[in-house]
């Protein structure tokens, strides 16, 4: 975004209201009075929270900002995560309770009760001891989503090991990166997973990343696919190292500051950007806002979150927030639409889910497909629905609400990063009346504001830039090995603030909507407009699927909004030809102005995303611009820009 431009251009209105279910706000977990609470005393609020985990050793300090940006939470105390994740539990004659409903993408299933979890980890905590990863190594994770994969996290936890979860659908090349950055001891990983109804190897690519990491001693590997892989000597399988250890191991407790994990957010390209969280912190806000946003009530709810757990949403709120607070969780190995586009409906309407959390993208495809697919199934179990990843367009949270929610169920839409380790924006299902596409207000304990260029709170019905003005016990706490990077990249546009990227406006209610990444946002005739919105109002175009939105330069306008548009299927021949795309156009524009209106829209088969479902506009912008298209090796599909670059020599532009 330009910094002479002061806001964003606050086009998007929406009216719809969906106040909380009458049961749920009367049983809710978290009331309003909570935001007055944390208002006045906020960490006496975050240490209550604390108050929520079992504690080796009390704090000293709840909070320690003698050197921003570098926070110290819960200064002096010590705790173990897993201990708090598993064993606790287990203590208080709960080791019978499902941990986790396990579902392969092939059918087969495994149940995983607490007791199994404890189990499990320690053996798992035993085997790293052997392979002599200590305290303070770090532990890459290149795993499909099978339980070895939460049960390695814990062990590394429970060691005091960090450990790095890379994403099993990176290249070679991105995972020695990430090895290198930190330097790991171990490697563990599989001979593959299972990913759209076939085999999908993992132990080639490691082999390959780890030809020049001499970091590495062991490759630990579980067998999960039965696939013939090479074996070499710092190769150990899971089932001859871990199976035969102790199923005894004594948390020891470690420093709340102590390093919990690192996260690479960076693409396959470029320097990678470590994200490191610590421990106390970072469990008190996963453990209440998995609490707080989804009312989970561990007793009764089933609770699945659709995410891979080699993202951040998968840390907090597959593994750790779950797991903290006892809850019964689903996980999926595999894709949406393997073996039929109805597997999602029917895990819910297996394991009765209760509470369901999952991405806008994923959301707008099931969309695509057709309301007819989840109507077959009995999803009458749901009772919270969420929302993650990106901001949710309108129509989106309408269908989802609607089809999958029964026009009952509370949509929490939540904001957060990687950087900030939990939900930091949302709805609280119990208090919020819910206006789709918006994700409301700052959770107690929260200080978030959007500001302008020159760091000022824009007022209501204004856009900006979203900035946190307090710490929060999440927070990170530096880039790995990059002090100097982490301060820069965080922390020096606006002074004292945290700034990460965001554009978001407030409406007249003084409620948060975000509008994505300022990168995303386009310039055109002097007014800054975000991709979001007029994504959206594409979408609510009824025969829309999916749209994804770039601004591309224009000698006139400094540049142009181009639109790529893929229809519903059961709109058929009425997508076709020029009236079509007039149709379009002239529908942004009544729904935004005229300053939105596309200058160029393409029929598209389908969208660049990423295996997480993220849409690739940096490709969108080299189509836009006529450059040659960069690098795809992230593609869920890469062939899918062969189609639209072939698309694009048939597209006109109508002025």
């Amino acid at each position: 975004m330009s910094q002479s431009q002061e806001t964003l251009s606050n086009l998007l209105q929406e009216t719809r209201r969906f106040p909380p279910p009458a049961e749920l706000a009367e049983s809710a977990n978290v009331t309003a009075e909570a935001y007055d609470e944390a208002a006045a005393d906020r960490l006496g609020f975050w240490a209550r929270q604390a108050d929520r985990l079992s504690w080796s050793k009390r704090w000293d300090e709840v909070l320690d900002w003698s050197n921003p940006p570098f926070a110290k939470w819960f200064k002096g105390g010590e705790l173990n995560v897993a201990y708090n994740c598993v064993d606790r539990h287990v203590e208080a004659g709960r080791g019978a309770k499902v941990a986790f409903h396990w579902e392969g993408e092939p059918g087969d299933s495994r149940t995983i009760t607490y007791a199994d979890l404890q189990r499990e980890v320690n053996k798992a905590a035993n085997a790293l001891l052997e392979l002599g990863v200590r305290k303070g190594d770090r532990v890459a994770v290149y795993l499909p989503m099978i339980p070895e994969l939460p049960i390695s996290m814990l062990a590394c936890a429970r060691i005091g090991a960090t450990h790095s979860v890379v994403f099993g659908g990176f290249s070679a090349d991105a995972l020695r990166t990430r090895i290198d950055d930190a330097q790991a001891k171990v490697v563990i990983t599989a001979d593959g997973g299972y990913r759209r109804g076939k085999p999908s190897a993992l132990k080639p690519t490691v082999d390959e990343a780890v030809e020049s990491t001499p970091s590495v001693e062991h490759v630990l590997v579980v067998r999960r696919t039965g696939a013939e892989v090479a074996e070499n000597d710092r190769d150990v399988w899971w089932q001859d190292v871990v199976e035969r250890q102790s199923e005894e191991h004594a948390a020891e407790p470690h420093d709340a500051e102590h390093p919990l994990f690192i996260l690479y957010t960076s693409g396959t390209t470029g320097n990678p950007k470590g994200i490191l969280h610590t421990t106390g912190g970072y469990l008190t806000q996963i453990a209440y806002t998995h609490h707080a946003v989804f009312d989970l009530k561990p007793e009764t709810d089933v609770y699945w979150c659709s995410a891979d757990i080699g993202w951040v949403t998968g840390h907090s709120y597959i593994v750790y927030g779950p797991l903290a607070n006892g809850a019964t969780s689903v996980l999926y190995e595999g894709t949406p639409d393997t073996p039929h586009k109805g597997r999602w409906w029917e895990v819910i309407q297996k394991y009765k889910v209760s509470i369901f959390y999952t991405a806008p993208t994923a959301i707008r495809t099931c969309m695509k497909w057709g309301d007819d697919i989840p109507a077959e199934y009995d999803l009458s179990s749901l009772r919270v629905l969420g929302s993650v990843g990106e901001p949710i367009n309108p129509e989106a949270y309408v269908w989802y609400r609607e089809h999958i929610g029964a026009g009952k169920t509370p949509v929490v839409d939540t904001w957060w990063q990687t950087e900030t380790g939990g939900i930091m924006i949302s709805p609280l299902p119990g208090v919020t009346a819910g206006k789709p596409g918006a994700a409301m207000r700052p959770l107690p304990g929260i200080v978030a504001d959007v500001v302008d260029d020159q760091g000022q709170p824009v007022p209501n019905g204004g856009g900006g830039f979203l900035v946190v003005k307090e710490p929060w016990p999440a927070m990170l706490r530096t880039i790995w090995g990059d002090d100097e990077r982490y301060v820069k990249t965080y922390w020096s546009r606006f002074e004292g603030l945290y700034f990460a990227g965001d554009g978001a406006k407030k409406d007249e209610d003084g409620d948060l909507w975000l509008l994505g990444r300022v990168d995303d946002v386009m310039l055109v005739s002097g007014h800054n407009i975000s991709t979001t919105e007029v994504e959206s109002a594409l979408v609510s175009h009824p025969k829309v699927a999916e749209a994804a939105v770039v601004g591309a330069t224009d000698p006139v306008t400094g540049q142009a909004i181009v639109s790529f548009v893929i229809p519903l299927s059961s709109a058929g021949a009425e997508v076709e030809g020029e009236d079509f795309l007039k149709e379009l156009r002239d529908h942004v524009a009544r729904t935004l102005g005229p300053i939105a209106k596309p200058r160029q829209i393409m029929i598209v088969p389908e969208l660049p995303k990423t295996r997480s479902g993220k849409i690739m506009r940096r490709l969108l912008r080299d189509v836009a611009e006529n450059r040659s298209v960069g690098d795809v090796t992230t593609l869920a599909d890469s062939t899918v820009m062969d189609l639209i670059s072939e698309k694009q020599s048939d597209v006109k532009s109508d002025d």
